[in-house]
Parts: C-alpha cells; sequence; structure tokens
C-alpha cells in the first residue's frame, strides 16, 4: 500500500468502545442495560444527525417507560457525551502507531453536537489533525455526500485517505467514493494495513 496522505478513524467502537457506556447511562435512568439498548439506539442516526438533544433523550425515556425529566435529560446528554470522549490506551496505541508512520490523522464520525464538543475539549483530540462529527454537517455515514465534505475538510483527494470503520456499510461508502477503506476488527486489523 502506498502511504495515504492522511489516516482517518471513526470513534465509537474504533477508538473508543461501548462497553462503558450504556451500563452507566441504564443505571442513571434505573432500568436494565438490556432494556436502555434499543431504545438508546433508535433515533440515534437522527441525534447524530443534529436533532434537539432534549428530543433524542425524550424518545429513550419514553421508550423505557421513564416520563419527561428536564434534569435528567442534562445527565444523560453529559454522561452520554463524557463517556464517548475518554480515549483509552487502546485508542491512544492506535493514534500514536498511525502518527508514527508520518501521516496526517482524521476523525470522522457519526457524534451528535454534545458529544463532538466533548471530543474537541478531550486533551488527547489535539493529537488529530482534523475532526469531523455528522452533527456538524447535518449528515450521517454512510450517506455518500458526508465522504466528500471530509476529504474538503482534510484538503485530500479520495486516494490520498485510509479510513477505518467497525460497520461494514460505512466502509463500503467510504469504499465507493474512493478511500482505502477498511472494516475494524481491532487493533490489529489497523497495525496490519499500516504496516503493509
Amino acid at each position: 500500500m502506498e502511504p495515504s496522505l492522511t489516516v482517518v478513524f471513526d470513534l465509537g467502537e474504533v477508538l473508543v468502545p461501548s462497553t462503558g457506556v450504556l451500563p452507566v447511562l441504564a443505571a442513571e435512568i434505573g432500568v436494565p442495560e438490556a432494556r436502555l439498548g434499543p431504545a438508546y439506539w433508535t433515533g440515534r442516526s437522527d441525534y447524530d444527525r443534529g436533532a434537539p438533544t432534549s428530543t433524542y433523550w425524550e424518545g429513550v425515556l419514553t421508550a423505557v417507560g421513564r416520563g419527561p425529566d428536564p434534569e435528567l435529560v442534562e445527565r444523560l446528554r453529559d454522561l452520554d457525551a463524557d463517556k464517548w470522549s475518554v480515549l483509552p490506551e487502546t485508542g491512544r496505541e492506535l493514534l500514536d502507531a498511525a502518527a508514527a508512520t508520518g501521516r496526517r490523522l482524521g476523525l470522522l464520525s457519526n457524534a451528535p453536537a454534545p458529544l463532538a464538543a466533548a471530543v474537541r475539549s478531550a486533551s488527547w483530540s489535539s493529537a488529530v489533525d482534523v475532526l469531523v462529527f455528522s452533527a456538524d454537517l447535518g449528515l450521517v455515514k454512510p450517506e455518500p455526500e458526508i465522504y466528500a465534505r471530509a476529504d474538503a475538510a482534510y484538503g485530500t483527494r479520495p486516494a490520498d485517505v485510509v479510513f477505518f470503520d467497525d460497520r461494514a456499510e460505512n466502509v463500503a461508502a467510504a469504499r465507493a467514493h474512493g478511500w482505502d477503506a477498511h472494516l475494524f476488527t481491532g487493533p490489529g486489523s489497523v497495525l496490519d494495513v499500516l504496516g503493509a
């Protein structure tokens, strides 16, 4: 593989696993994690696209049998953003490995505005040259236009980007755009590509 100018990572389930997110939110609401899961993911795409925080979280609460609670909505918004923006050691190692190749680093994440703000405020994000979030664009992966908008933000041509995402449909759309896209199956999958 020829060295790409920019290595782009997804955030959720690539740099940051979901294992620390749903249990904390379920405990805050007072419901089992298994009950929260479907409610959390239903409507998430709209939230990632920029839908209002209250609309999303009130929908989650309704789905698990809770009534409107503005204070709880605020706590859930903040907890969700905080948990998804904490980079574990494995995520830091991936960024370090990519940076060690001499390539620029990018992020392309389906993420709501509160999470985008939390990542931008996190100290680790300064190591990433360009952060692109769905809520800022009003687009979500795998919509084709989001990849073109990301190229514009990175200042790249499609052939200049190697991309890692945990969802096959996002990888397929990125490949159709012209990116060198790979399905993330663990840190080894990234290291294999970057070392090729």
